[in-house]
């Protein structure tokens, strides 16, 4: 009788979750902003500057970060 119960909260729990997005890095902007918020937080990259980031989390629960996934130095084009 206790599996049984265990049991039907398990799928209960897994029925009641809400499935997680995943968070990318756009690899195009180098400039990043991860916002805190009640529902949960996300990162959006689409900032070409830390100064165009700063003025968009000026007064929020923000911060600007750079872009893990953003090439430092292009490749060079092959002939």
């Amino acid at each position: 009788m206790r599996a049984l119960h265990c049991t039907m909260i398990g799928i209960a729990v897994i029925c009641i979750a809400r499935p997680v997005s995943a968070q990318t890095y756009n690899p195009y902007y180098p400039v990043c902003i991860q916002v805190a918020a009640r529902e949960g937080g996300y990162v959006e990259c689409s900032y070409v500057s830390m100064e165009q980031c700063r003025a968009t989390a000026s007064g929020r629960a923000a911060y600007c970060l750079p872009n893990p996934y953003f090439p430092v130095h292009p490749r060079a084009r092959w002939r």
